[in-house]
């Protein structure tokens, strides 16, 4: 594979035609507090085409100029709901059939490149995906109620990276599995 000596430009946002696709994936923030990560949550949703938002606790919600301008108006073409109770919503979609994870480091979670997230997907099931707090990550009651933990091996020395960081490479990697499954 040579290299191309033509042009290379960047696109206009005209230039860009999305698949609008969607993928059986939801994520939950609970307790995330910064208008600026949340307006980062709503532009990843729709980057990745995740089918569901829940703002949960004392997540920021809108209308909020700081999402707004973090979003780029994306929180209009999200589906998203907000409700101060996630374990009332952990349980329903539970119900409904969804495979709750959540992304934290505890003494139980296991890498997340570790998991086979196209099996869940080949039997019709959705994925929803547990985000926390900023400062103290996802709630005991929120992990007790998880099917599975989930982390991000990480090299350095600090444990945590930021939450929107952590939401995006999960998300990706639960994605670039299904799209391996669907085509």
């Amino acid at each position: 594979m040579g290299i191309s000596m033509q042009e290379n430009t960047q696109l206009t946002h005209g230039d860009h035609h999305p698949s609008n696709k969607k993928f059986p994936l939801h994520i939950l923030a609970n307790n995330i507090t910064g208008p600026l990560n949340v307006g980062s949550l709503f532009r990843l949703c729709d980057a990745l085409g995740i089918e569901k938002l829940y703002l949960c606790g004392d997540t920021a919600t809108p209308p909020n100029v700081k999402i707004n301008k973090t979003s780029r108006s994306t929180e209009k073409h999200v589906d998203y709901e907000s409700g101060k109770n996630a374990e009332k919503i952990v349980l329903n979609l539970k119900e409904q059939n969804f495979i709750i994870v959540s992304l934290e480091i505890t003494s139980k979670s296991v890498a997340l490149n570790s998991v086979t997230f196209n099996a869940l997907i080949q039997n019709d099931k959705s994925i929803c995906l547990i985000v926390g707090s900023e400062s103290s990550g996802v709630s005991e009651a929120l992990l007790t109620l998880s099917d599975i933990t989930v982390h991000i091996p990480m090299h350095g020395k600090n444990s945590s990276m930021n939450v929107i960081s952590a939401a995006s490479i999960a998300c990706y990697t639960i994605i670039n599995q299904s799209v391996a499954v669907s085509g």
